[in-house]
């Protein structure tokens, strides 16, 4: 499968994190990170992958385990209660990661971007290197 139809971006300028815990893909618990892009006029939550595809056997679990996390933070109401200043707002999931997605990540992002989309959030990839 070809990355054609996978949108990649330029990245935003970050906020500072907040927490303790372990950001990345591989901790579902944690959303990495939460800014406004001004440019887009979009909330972004940022999922950050620093490891290549297909470093860990359990990597696409994960990547699925926290892009659900994510749509439970969104959809059940965690962000506008957390950050009323961005109801209303609309809403990017970013996975920024280290190596350009192959094989099943890219299936699974594509059948992830069509999920977000009918729930009115984009869903963009950004290789960082």
């Amino acid at each position: 499968m070809g990355n054609d139809d996978l949108l990649f971006v330029q990245p935003a300028p970050h906020s500072a994190p907040v927490g303790r815990e372990t950001r990345g893909v591989a901790n579902p618990r944690v959303v990495d990170l939460i800014a406004f892009d001004a440019e887009t006029d979009e909330v972004y939550l940022l999922m950050l992958e620093e490891r290549p595809w297909g470093a860990h056997p359990e990597q696409l679990r994960q990547l699925e385990d926290k892009f659900n996390a994510y749509l439970g933070y969104l959809l059940d109401g965690y962000l506008a209660r957390e950050y009323p200043q961005y109801e209303g707002k609309r809403v990017r999931f970013q996975l920024d990661c280290v190596t350009e997605p192959e094989g099943e990540a890219v299936a699974f992002l594509k059948g992830a971007r069509r999920y977000a989309e009918g729930e009115g959030i984009r869903l963009v990839v950004n290789v960082t290197r």
